[in-house]
């Protein structure tokens, strides 16, 4: 017969008893899972008092530099304030350790494998990563298992032959409609399409995203802990923070600058040639 002629009906309880029972544990088990993973996260730590502050030099400093072609201060402000920051860096008044010796060594960057805190960094990427490849292996397990080889839904519109073998895992015949959907297919297809759902239930940031069951525990705890080389040396950023001040201070333009002569020429006071 061809495939033209093939009709297949579907049993009612094969939508109760299975389609749907995968879908609504899968849902579950994303919502259980974002929850446990927050309750595996531990607080972040607090930063020392000179750690906050010498981040905090740097980013005034850059919003100082930001905002010289419009800034709100006045030239001779301006110049103290930019003046002051370049001799603290140049000083190292903002330095967490305070400022460097003369004669004392480079510091070398911390190894992550002795620091204490990139290693509990690790262990939570790696604990977190379980939490979400664990589930998936026990559901995709439970499906192949009790529901290997079931057709369950089809699907409304037309599709080409090439995602025959997306659709139909497990069912091994060359002649179904490929809009036919197997148990094992709709498992991947409820892996990759919840994330909308989780995004509306759980929010844009959850933990139950498919996309981070993308990656390996020490690809996850790499992204999360600073790499040797990584680590910023704030007395070579002040340095060339330094450099970028003075550079700032020839662009400098008070935004405030004739605004009584804007003012009057604006609303008809004052001719636009005079000054």
């Amino acid at each position: 017969m061809s495939s033209s002629t093939v009709s297949l009906y579907l049993d009612p309880q094969i939508r109760d008893w299975v389609l749907f029972p995968i879908t609504v544990v899968m849902i579950l088990v994303g919502i259980l899972r974002h929850y446990v993973v927050l309750l595996l996260q531990s607080p972040p730590k607090k930063l020392a008092r000179n750690a906050i502050r010498e981040q905090r030099a740097l980013v005034r400093s850059q919003i100082l530099r930001a905002t010289s072609a419009n800034s709100p201060l006045p030239p001779s402000y301006y110049k103290a304030v930019s003046q002051y920051l370049s001799q603290a860096f140049a000083d190292g008044t903002y330095l967490k350790d305070g400022p460097p010796k003369g004669d004392a060594p480079a510091s070398a960057p911390p190894n992550p494998l002795t620091d204490p805190n990139a290693m509990e960094g690790m262990m939570a990427g790696m604990k977190t990563q379980m939490v979400m490849m664990v589930p998936q292996m026990v559901i995709m397990g439970w499906i192949n298992f009790f529901f290997q080889g079931f057709v369950l839904i089809k699907l409304p519109f037309p599709l080409t032959l090439g995602f025959k073998s997306m659709l139909q895992r497990g069912v091994e015949t060359p002649d179904m409609d490929v809009r036919w959907v197997s148990s094992l297919s709709w498992y991947f297809l409820n892996f990759f399409g919840l994330n909308g759902l989780y995004r509306l239930i759980l929010g844009g940031e959850n933990s139950a995203d498919s996309s981070r069951d993308m990656t390996t525990p020490f690809a996850a705890a790499a992204a999360a802990t600073p790499q040797p080389g990584q680590a910023q040396d704030y007395n070579k950023l002040f340095k060339a923070e330094r450099d970028n001040l003075e550079f700032s201070e020839g662009l400098h333009s008070w935004v405030a600058k004739d605004v009584d002569t804007r003012i009057l020429q604006k609303y008809g006071r004052l001719s636009a040639d005079a000054k």
